[in-house]
């Protein structure tokens, strides 16, 4: 009875061993990266560029200069969006300083000395160099082209919209809108990419339900398209509680604009018949953007400053096949205005484009988080230059694909089955080898 229990027992526990042990054998063995020189290991589950901490604005633009972005009484001070784990547009989109292709032959001819921009392919989306294209800047009137999109959307250009006090008295830049005056959605939407009017803005987001209504609007749109760094605080562009984007941003905004046929004709239209209101007559507005029909294929663009932004700047020129756009954020106008540093980002485009050079990051056509996950960013590398900052990839694209595996690759389950089975075999013998021993010791005994 008792020599039965102890043969059930082992029965039971050879195979249970067996499996545990083929068990063990399969678990994925976690794959160390494989660092290459100058790389730094990373830890969790996402990359971060490896120079982050050197990032300037990586969460909010720089200190205001004035009071203009403090709430008013009883509001709180609005807290910086959310940086995303992931750069948006690739790897090397979370770089710092100068992102510019590996090899290429082509360079900036003269200064660019803005804080920060973005050159793209506005048919392909590529974004063929850049520098800090997600820095957290302001982008005083060029968030003008996130409104303009809005109003493509949801107005009708023949609409009439009635001026009013409130929009004569707006500050900065102003076309004339005046109270009592009858002006079109398409008179008041080319007043606003052409000659800047906050006056026109604010009567547009009138028209749209208020400033308010025409704010969550502008919001959700650059969320739609995966703008997540930047948030609207006024429809005009002047400074405000919490107002934010990027170069990489603007970029993504003024792509989606193009597409519009109304935004395009808008921004490339020199003049424009304006009314007037009460006893003032109307007046031509005049296009404001310096290259204009002096950059050749310039096909438009918008203009932007405040105190706290300064300088800004957003364009879009076509020579052959090639359509391409830059940003600029941040600039001053010494040693050079920013059409002029416009005009120089715009020729090292079409350079980088003539020489098929590739690209450093993507314009996303909607918000990541419906785009196919991309494992390696653009595969691209940083310029040779050793003051360029490098980055890290994620630690799985930095395997090669065998790393990924269990311990034993493509021949795990077969290994594992064959562990098992001598297992089982090598208990086999020995529980009989066992049994002979105390046989032949009872006979012993016995005799």
């Amino acid at each position: 009875m008792r020599f039965a229990a102890r043969r059930t027992v082992t029965a039971f526990v050879v195979p249970l061993c067996a499996l545990l042990f083929g068990a063990l054998l399969a678990t994925p063995v976690a794959a160390q990266p494989v660092l290459r020189k100058g790389q730094q290991q990373t830890t969790g589950t996402q990359a971060q560029p490896q120079n982050s901490a050197q990032c300037q604005n990586h969460d909010r633009p720089p200190p205001p200069v004035d009071t203009s972005e403090e709430p008013k009484p009883g509001q709180p001070t609005p807290e910086p969006l959310p940086v995303p784990k992931e750069p948006v547009g690739g790897t090397r989109m979370g770089e710092c300083g100068l992102v510019v292709p590996n090899g290429a032959k082509a360079a900036i001819a003269g200064d660019v000395t803005s804080a920060s921009w973005v050159i793209s392919d506005l048919d392909t989306g590529e974004v063929l160099a850049a520098k800090d294209p997600h820095a957290r800047e302001r982008p005083a009137s060029l968030i003008k082209t996130l409104l303009g999109v809005v109003v493509i959307r949801e107005l009708r250009l023949d609409e009439v919209v009635t001026g009013t006090e409130e929009d004569a008295n707006q500050e900065g830049t102003k076309v004339g809108v005046g109270p009592g005056g009858q002006y079109t959605v398409r008179q008041l939407l080319f007043a606003l990419l052409m000659r800047s009017g906050n006056d026109a803005a604010h009567a547009l987001a009138a028209k749209l339900g208020g400033v308010p209504r025409a704010l969550e609007k502008m919001n959700a749109l650059a969320k739609e398209l995966g703008a997540f760094d930047t948030r609207a605080a006024t429809p005009s562009g002047l400074d405000g509680p919490g107002m934010s984007t990027s170069a990489y941003d603007l970029s993504l905004v003024f792509r989606a604009a193009m597409k519009h046929k109304e935004f395009a004709e808008a921004i490339a239209t020199k003049s424009l018949d304006f009314p007037g209101y009460g006893a003032k007559p109307g007046y031509k507005v005049i296009n404001d953007n310096k290259l204009l029909g002096r950059y050749q294929g310039f096909t438009g663009g918008k203009t932007g400053f405040t105190d706290d932004a300064r300088h800004t700047y957003v364009g879009g020129a076509k020579r052959g096949t090639a359509r391409i756009a830059v940003v600029l954020l941040r600039g001053e106008l010494n040693p050079n205005p920013l059409a002029e540093q416009a005009s120089r980002l715009l020729d090292y485009g079409f350079a980088l484009a003539a020489e098929n050079s590739k690209a450093v990051g993507q314009l996303v056509d909607h918000a990541p988080e419906a785009q196919p996950k991309q494992d390696t960013g653009l595969g691209t590398t940083s310029t040779n230059d050793p003051q360029q900052p490098q980055s890290t990839p994620a630690p799985d694209a930095a395997l090669p694909p065998d790393a990924q595996r269990s311990a034993f690759g493509n021949f795990g389950a077969p290994l594992v089955g064959l562990a098992g089975v001598a297992i089982l075999i090598s208990f086999a013998l020995w529980f009989r080898r066992k049994r002979a021993r105390a046989a032949r010791a009872r006979r012993v005994a016995a005799g």
